[in-house]
């Protein structure tokens, strides 16, 4: 009788690669499954505030958490495990071969032949995403329209969800498309070097879509509008020259026309920044804490306005300690050493992608036994042979997230902002339903921030001087 061993060393060696990547696609979501699990169990038991949460929650909204965060705890297994079958089932059935082939089908109608390689692998990646979306909608529409309805945050009505979702996908494709006809032109011309110029031409790419994301890509989706003259709009630029920070603009933007949750950021390069303040995130400015205007119940039938004076955001001051948390990645350097560390990793994929493509049984692991198409073999490498690789990176990079933020904290409180940030941490955490209390390996694991309990015991020394 033959050992598994031996059965397994038995197999051709493309056999052994298919199962590798299906064994190690259900290894990682057993642990994510485990994971979830534990993290649930916390949320079913820990039904009261706990002691050391009694000064900063009340019981009612450690409750709303509580259920909010478990219904979402809950979508997250089963629209994963839909996730993880139907990636198997697209592998056992040969999905991405037949969906070549389809593709082959369309571009030849078109009067592109086997040689216009390019062609067809930009109509595979139409039909991809178009399959990816169209599989994905309804997970999307019970989130936002039962999930996100259910706990108060959806702000959308069913004709704006759909009217963004076609828009980002139409976005998508003009970028996507483009992009990766050149690529593909680049890895077929470039030589023995070609991952060099590969890797140049995404930092490029990588580098113009920051800067023009804002200014021509966002607005597309949402308003933005430059913060009004005022107090906060000019302690925000005292803020910003005191650190040197080479702000040039404030935008608001409108995001409780989506949704009630509440975000801040920084874009640009050089000496072109611009801030970013969700409007939600203001107490002063949110729509959500006004009644509306005589007569604007039917100005805009995109969204609920669903105004209903449930004072969210924070105070001027809090908003400043917000952003000068924000600052102190830029001040410290942690936004460049993101860059350092993506281009880096971005390099050594495309060296060993360059390295493996030459590998038949590579492409017949996955039904390719004729052709080695670039795209396949891009697919291929970065998706499912890297994947080992792309785990442990991903987590490495949720422990240095952390310990950034607790650095950006720090900086905060060298700023005065302590007592403000500790506030205003306590009241994003209300605005958005954060559950105070996690599993520690569920945390370790997924938490790229810290926990609140952890950040607030690092603020309050400073708090309490």
């Amino acid at each position: 009788m033959a050992l598994p061993g031996e059965v397994w060393a038995e197999l051709p060696a493309e056999k052994r690669i298919f199962c590798s990547v299906l064994l190690f696609s259900w290894a990682v979501y057993l642990w994510e499954a485990f994971l979830a699990h534990r993290q649930r169990r916390v949320y079913r038991t820990t039904t009261h505030v706990p002691w050391e949460l009694g000064q900063i929650m009340d019981s009612e909204t450690f409750e709303k958490s509580r259920l909010y965060q478990l219904d979402k705890s809950t979508f997250s297994f089963w629209s994963g495990l839909y996730s993880e079958v139907e990636g198997t089932m697209i592998l056992l059935c040969g999905g991405i071969p037949f969906l070549w082939n389809v593709s082959g089908q369309i571009s030849g109608r078109a009067g592109f032949g086997p040689e216009y390689e390019i062609v067809q692998s930009l109509v595979f990646l139409l039909l991809a995403t178009l399959f990816s979306a169209v599989t994905g909608l309804p997970w999307s529409l019970y989130n936002t329209f039962v999930i996100e309805e259910k706990h108060g945050f959806n702000q959308q009505t069913l004709g704006f969800f759909f009217k963004d979702a076609i828009k980002k996908f139409i976005v998508t494709q003009c970028i996507l498309l483009p992009v990766t006809s050149l690529l593909l032109y680049i890895i077929k011309i470039g030589g023995d070097y070609f991952f060099i110029y590969a890797w140049l031409f995404t930092l490029v790419v990588s580098l113009v879509l920051v800067t023009i994301y804002a200014d021509y890509i966002a607005p597309l989706f949402d308003k933005f509008i430059p913060l009004p003259e005022g107090e906060l709009k000019q302690q925000i630029e005292t803020m910003a020259k005191s650190i040197d920070f080479p702000l040039t603009k404030v935008y608001v933007v409108e995001g409780s026309k989506r949704s009630s949750h509440s975000n801040a950021y920084f874009y640009g390069f050089f000496k072109n920044k611009r801030i970013v303040l969700f409007d939600t995130l203001l107490e002063d400015y949110s729509a959500l804490n006004k009644e509306p205007a005589e007569g604007e119940d039917g100005e805009n039938e995109e969204t609920k306005s669903k105004t209903k004076n449930k004072k969210q955001g924070c105070k001027n001051e809090e908003v400043l300690a917000v952003l000068g948390h924000e600052l102190g990645h830029w001040k410290l350097g942690h936004t460049v050493k993101n860059i350092i560390i993506s281009q880096m990793n971005s390099f050594l994929c495309f060296f060993l992608f360059a390295v493996l493509i030459g590998r038949k049984e590579l492409f017949a692991a996955f039904g390719f036994y004729d052709t080695q198409p670039t795209l396949i073999g891009l697919m291929i490498i970065f998706q499912f042979i890297f994947s080992p690789y792309n785990e442990v990176l991903s987590f490495c990079l949720t422990v240095l997230s952390r310990r950034f933020e607790f650095q950006a904290d720090a900086f905060a409180k060298e700023l005065g902002k302590a007592k403000d940030l500790y506030s205003a941490l306590i009241k994003l955490n209300k605005d958005n339903l954060g559950f105070p209390v996690s599993d520690w390996i569920f945390s370790m694991w997924h938490y790229s921030h810290p926990p609140l309990l952890e950040r607030l015991q690092a603020l309050r020394d400073a708090k309490q001087e």
